[in-house]
């Protein structure tokens, strides 16, 4: 499978602005080969000297780096462990159809493994954290996550730089399986360092009558791709993706979204905010597909952009794709400015710029930060928003 996925990975040309899912992502200047697999200097991949965003009472906590993947802790009545790259399981929804998905299936050494059993309530979240510590290095990782019938858990997965300006190549591929009946609530923070290219590819199977909910804060990266697919396959099963990002200097994020239902009587609700500074860009595409199968489907998307300086640009790009004839599917998409008469009135009543914009920031996120149900990310997003913005 190696073999065949690096004969891919060299096969495919690296994405241009004439394909239409890179057109707004230029990647000129950017060569993956240029970058050496990675090492782990002085033990840094363990996280020393690493500030997390997340301070969390956790179940399992587990370290993905260049050159380990440590389990720290685990509960015994679930797999918490490294992936074997034999998994029946592996490969069956990121394969290596895409250039970055074949670079991780080709190369990557490190992984892990989660699998809650039938019926397992875990009242504490497992914790993942993967660093990147390598100057001029690549971090390649894997997470496979399988909740069996009626299990119920929270996985945070928290993406991070060993210092803020390493300069480095991190690509991820994730797969998650639900069974008929579970709960699965996935959290992804990511704040890589500035000079860091990031590609993940993450791909969701829910399954009857089964409950994705799914957080994403993107805080940090140079420049890249995240892929974002949840396939509702079962009847009756329900995904929820929340997102908050937040650019500045000349950060670039692109989120490619797909919410695929298969299955009749499924709800999809996507909704993301961002807030742009400086002469950063965002880029987001969504797609919902229904099949001709799912009728009853109940499908929602939404991206939101506030653009707190002239010069950022933002694109955000929703799309449907309806073969059913009993379904109710609908989008929204914005991009707007700061409300001058918003700032005035709040610099006129005492408050510093820097204050005001906080505020409206404040208000522009809270109601994607009230669909958070895990305190602890949700204070830990609302901090990282604001905490972007000048103090002058």
């Amino acid at each position: 499978m190696r073999a065949e996925a690096l004969t891919r990975y060299r096969e495919l040309p690296l994405p241009d602005t004439t394909e239409e899912h890179w057109r707004f992502t230029d990647l000129t200047g950017f060569d993956p080969d240029a970058f050496e697999k990675g090492s782990d200097p002085e033990g840094q991949t363990l996280g020393k000297g690493v500030r997390s965003m997340l301070d969390l009472d956790a179940a399992g906590i587990a370290t993905i780096g260049e050159a380990s993947v440590t389990i720290e802790r685990a509960p015994d009545s679930i797999t918490f462990a490294p992936l074997d790259e034999n998994h029946e399981l592996l490969y069956s929804l990121v394969g290596w159809d895409e250039k970055f998905a074949a670079h991780n299936a080709a190369v990557w050494q490190y992984g892990l493994l989660v699998v809650v059993p039938k019926g397992v309530v875990l009242e504490k979240p497992l914790y993942v954290r993967v660093t990147n510590s390598t100057e001029g290095g690549s971090l390649f990782w894997r997470l496979l996550v399988v909740a069996e019938e009626g299990a119920r858990f929270t996985l945070v997965e928290e993406a991070v730089s060993a210092t803020p300006d390493l300069h480095g190549y991190t690509n991820a591929a994730e797969e998650f399986f639900l069974g008929s009946g579970s709960k699965f609530e996935y959290v992804h923070v990511q704040n890589l360092s500035r000079e860091t290219w990031h590609f993940a590819s993450h791909h969701a199977r829910v399954g009857r009558d089964a409950e994705l909910d799914w957080v994403a804060g993107g805080f940090g990266s140079k420049k890249g791709k995240v892929r974002i697919q949840n396939d509702l396959a079962g009847e009756g099963a329900t995904s929820r993706v929340t997102g908050a990002y937040f650019t500045d200097g000349d950060q670039h994020l692109d989120y490619d979204t797909f919410q695929e239902h298969m299955a009749p009587n499924t709800t999809s609700d996507f909704a993301f905010k961002g807030a742009l500074r400086d002469t950063s860009t965002a880029v987001w595409r969504g797609m919902i597909r229904v099949e001709r199968d799912a009728q009853k489907t109940n499908a929602y998307q939404e991206n939101r952009n506030l653009m707190l300086s002239p010069t950022t640009h933002a694109v955000p790009i929703p799309g449907l794709e309806i073969l059913a004839n009993d379904v109710r599917c609908t989008h929204g998409a914005t991009v707007s400015r700061v409300d001058r008469d918003e700032l005035f009135y709040a610099m006129a009543r005492g408050l510093s710029r820097g204050e005001a914009e906080r505020l409206i920031v404040r208000g522009f996120f809270q109601n994607i930060l009230d669909r958070i149900e895990f305190e602890t990310v949700r204070d830990a997003l609302a901090a990282a928003l604001e905490a972007r913005i000048p103090q002058g």
